[in-house]
């Protein structure tokens, strides 16, 4: 029986299989075909030897991932959220989960799922958890970041503050991810405010894109972008 090919040198494999349990066992809402477009996307910026970012906790599904390509770049996942929840999981709207209101407060807070989330997957120590509003973080950050995940708020105040706050500081050859890109009109409230900051990050001359999974969309920054690396 002739042997099975071996596997190309740019050939990336997935995570590991209990990592990928731990993410389909997670609270969230990213597709796994979008995790493994992330979990590459995260591996390859590892390789820079800089933090990965993300923006939009939640209870920690897609941290997962960054935080296991982090481990084995041996460097740290940064994760931003201040753990209130963004505009569509609130109550009365579609994606609220009841089960993460506080009922000593009666408001959101998703901070205790997320620790739990990442206790089961044995990834605490390569997580660092930013609690607070995204945009007073970015201007206190001062660090290069091989790869910034922006998956924060829905909204055109939300969506521009994530991308002017943490955008600049993506190391040439980093990687800026955006999630739920929808360019379709009848999504404006999911996804159309990701669309134009996605439509906005190309047009700035700034980054390339690399590539499409559904909703996923992967950017390099290029030599263009470099005196803007914060």
């Amino acid at each position: 029986m002739p042997a099975a090919p071996s596997p190309e040198p740019n050939e990336q494999a997935g995570p590991p299989s209990q990592i990928l349990a731990a993410f389909e066992a997670a609270k969230g809402f990213m597709p796994l075909g979008e995790g493994l477009a992330l979990y590459e996307a995260a591996v390859e910026a590892g390789r820079l030897g800089l933090p990965l970012l993300e923006v939009g906790t939640y209870c920690g599904r897609s941290t997962i991932l960054l935080a296991d390509a982090a481990r084995a770049a041996g460097v740290t996942a940064l994760t931003v959220d201040h753990h209130r929840g963004s505009e569509e999981q609130q109550p009365g709207w579609e994606y609220h989960d009841p089960e993460t209101v506080d009922p000593e407060i009666g408001l959101m807070d998703t901070l205790p799922s997320f620790r739990r989330t990442l206790h089961r997957a044995g990834l605490e120590e390569h997580v660092v958890a930013l609690v607070g509003r995204s945009p007073q973080i970015a201007a206190l950050w001062g660090t290069p970041l091989g790869l910034v995940f922006i998956d924060g708020g829905h909204t055109d105040e939300h969506a521009n503050a994530d991308y002017e706050g943490w955008a600049p500081h993506v190391a040439p050859g980093g990687l800026l991810v955006i999630h739920d890109v929808f360019p379709e009109p009848e999504d404006e409230f999911t996804g159309q405010a990701p669309y134009r900051v996605y439509l906005r990050a190309l047009g700035s001359g700034e980054f390339t894109e690399v590539s499409v999974t559904d909703s996923l969309r992967v950017l390099k920054r290029t030599e263009a972008g470099r005196g803007r690396r914060g």
